[in-house]
């Protein structure tokens, strides 16, 4: 495999429009991991360290929010965007089915939100921040990413997401001076995000002549049908990567999980990798998908085998070194249990990534309900798996589960494949595992 991959030269492979939505989908998360290091010294020193953390909780709503307000999008709109690509009435209608789906789910969201406020005294401590965090609602439901992945034409919004951070940062520095400037932090994230989405919806019906209109409130809610297992889906995902430090917080002291909370932030940006690289090679894999199974097997297949061997390298990386990883996170502080974290951790990139194909197989083949199944599976294995080994281990015994819960979800995956469309499950893994396969 290694050979074959020397073989193919080097501009013909960045000129694979997968490889270039690969490309632009890691400059994304690159820039805003890159912007969130930056900006989080230069708030602690202007607002404090209270004020940040009431920002950072109030962060933490609104992001659960914007996975009701996605509503699965994301997962369903690249298909669409592909297999339509050189039709501008349907890409028309699909990009207003979703930005009209989206925009309505944030107003619920906003509102509900303001009743818990205003009504019920939810969120006592960052009631103001967290309304002045709205806006993101609304930059969460224009945001157009999900389009040009489908079109494979990410270089645009991947400078657009750039100038957007960008923008973020400079009102951070121009305009955040003191702890009573708290509450403009996610607006000034939200308001820049959304003024660059704007942009380019704008560059879409001029250039691409792509318009966005209203499609009325019955399609609406047909179209939420439509997703409901998606969104529910996007839902345990997030519940299963993001509840491990909730469970933590019931077993161990402040001090264990600061430092499982810096390992896990070690993992969890590696752990994008297998993400996007199922959404760079998802548009592609659609088409291919629809008019021709053997090309489809074999395109699947090359990723499969590249993505494995540049994960199982990823994660010895991060193995070996992580303890020089923690101490240029951590500074001189004495973290050798974080350490301990982060080298069980260091394996959920390569467990995450054996299920790539899988996750291949259900986007392309439209199988809702295997993603839901298997989401809410994974869901109820993790809490089940975090909660008792939590409470025998501690911080290890939940990295150990973090791992174990990517293995499981590659197995019931697989089983939930074979038992439903066996054919393309057995299709795939035959030819990408034959020993007389050349592709």
């Amino acid at each position: 495999m290694i050979e074959k991959l020397i073989s193919v030269p080097f501009f013909q492979l960045i000129r694979h429009k997968s490889v270039q939505n690969f490309i632009f989908l890691l400059i994304i998360q690159s820039s805003n991991i890159l912007i969130s290091l930056i900006v989080m010294p230069l708030l602690i020193q202007s607002i404090g360290v209270d004020q940040f953390g009431l920002v950072s909780l109030a962060l933490s709503v609104i992001l659960i929010a914007n996975v009701f307000v996605g509503f699965g999008y994301n997962l369903s709109g690249p298909r669409d965007v592909a297999l339509n690509q050189k039709d501008p009435k349907t890409l028309s209608a699909i990009l207003s089915t979703v930005i009209s789906s989206k925009l309505v789910l944030a107003v619920l969201a906003a509102i509900s939100l303001l009743i818990a406020v205003k009504g019920f005294g939810f969120f006592p401590e960052y009631q103001v921040i967290l309304i002045y965090s709205l806006l993101m609602l609304f930059s969460e439901a224009t945001l157009p990413v999900w389009f040009f992945q489908g079109m494979e034409k990410m270089k645009l919004v991947s400078v657009a997401n750039v100038f957007s951070k960008l923008l973020y940062l400079a009102g951070i520095v121009l305009f955040i001076q003191g702890p009573t400037d708290a509450k403009w932090v996610n607006f000034f994230f939200g308001g820049s995000a959304l003024s660059i989405n704007l942009l380019v919806l704008t560059y879409l019906n001029a250039e691409l002549k792509v318009t966005v209109y209203f499609i009325g409130f019955i399609n609406v809610v047909r179209s939420w049908k439509n997703n409901v297992y998606l969104f529910l889906s996007a839902m345990a995902s997030h519940i299963s990567v993001s509840g491990g430090l909730v469970v933590l917080s019931f077993f161990a002291t402040a001090n264990v999980l600061g430092m499982y909370s810096l390992a896990e932030r070690v993992a969890m940006v590696l752990r994008l990798f297998p993400s996007i690289v199922v959404g760079a090679v998802f548009p592609n894999a659609s088409k291919l998908f629809i008019d021709d199974k053997d090309s489809f097997f074999r395109f699947v297949s090359r990723v499969y085998k590249t993505t494995l061997i540049f994960s199982a390298g990823i994660s010895l990386t991060v193995y070996l070194l992580a303890p020089f990883i923690i101490k240029i996170l951590a500074g001189e502080h004495n973290m050798t249990t974080s350490v301990k974290f982060l080298q069980i951790l260091a394996f959920v990139p390569f467990m995450a990534t054996l299920n790539i194909a899988n996750m291949v197989l259900m986007l392309v083949s439209d199988q809702r309900k295997i993603l839901f199944n298997s989401s809410w599976a994974f869901c109820l294995y993790m809490l089940l798996a975090s909660i008792g080994l939590t409470s025998w281990l501690g911080g290890q015994g939940l990295a150990i589960s973090m791992l174990s819960t990517e293995f499981v979800i590659f197995i019931l995956c697989s089983w939930l494949l074979h038992k439903n469309i066996p054919n393309i499950f057995n299709g795939f893994y035959k030819r990408a595992f034959s020993s007389h396969h050349t592709g």
